[in-house]
């Protein structure tokens, strides 16, 4: 199946109240703010095309989370948070952006086998220095090339273009993959003690 039109969002996989009671109590009225335009996204993308709930979601995260540290941001070396936390916070890395585009596309009835949380090294600047970097990939078919959504570059583009980023392992909600891998190999909950406490926290948050 290609880019066609995606299912529409029947039922929302998330507590409204739930979400809005713990967002006020943490990050008060900016934070709620932030989450009344996340339901608009998630009503206006409803029933759109694939192609269009990319681009939109991809471009919701990039303008609204402003890229900051961990250690500066959260005081870990590498935290992992909650769409929630993200949109309270109003800033993140590359982890809060893949993961709360991974969570909102699957709200919007993206089946979860299409999408992927990628771990590459990222050749950046003219140095061309290698770091760890989180993206996400969507796959059009299990098999197919997947296009990256990335807060370093803005464009979805398809990964073969992406000759800056060097795929270590990608994983789901149901599975991991090591490279290029076309099987899972792992349950990601058990291997990615990080990604079962960020399901955790969602779960206490409101969602579902």
């Amino acid at each position: 199946m290609g880019l066609g039109v995606a299912p529409r969002m029947l039922s929302a996989n998330f507590d409204p109240s739930r979400l809005r009671q713990v967002m006020q109590s943490r990050y008060g009225t900016s934070g709620v703010q932030t989450l009344e335009e996340w339901f608009g996204l998630l009503h206006r993308m409803a029933g759109e095309t694939i192609e269009a709930q990319l681009q939109g979601v991809n471009e919701f995260f990039n303008r609204r989370i402003r890229w900051v540290d961990d250690s500066e941001n959260w005081g870990y070396e590498d935290f992992w948070a909650t769409p929630l936390e993200a949109m309270g916070k109003g800033q993140g890395d590359c982890e809060e952006y893949s993961i709360a585009k991974y969570v909102t596309l699957k709200q919007l009835g993206v089946p979860g086998e299409r999408l992927r949380l990628i771990y590459v090294r990222a050749r950046i600047g003219r140095s061309r220095i290698s770091q760890a970097h989180m993206v996400l990939g969507y796959y059009a078919t299990p098999d197919a090339e997947p296009r990256i959504l990335d807060n370093i570059v803005p464009s979805i583009t398809p990964a073969s273009q992406r000759t800056d980023l060097d795929p270590l392992f990608s994983f789901n909600s149901d599975g991991l993959w090591a490279g290029g891998a076309t099987h899972s190999r792992a349950d990601p909950v058990q291997r990615l003690s990080r990604w079962g406490n960020v399901l955790s926290r969602m779960r206490d948050q409101g969602f579902l």
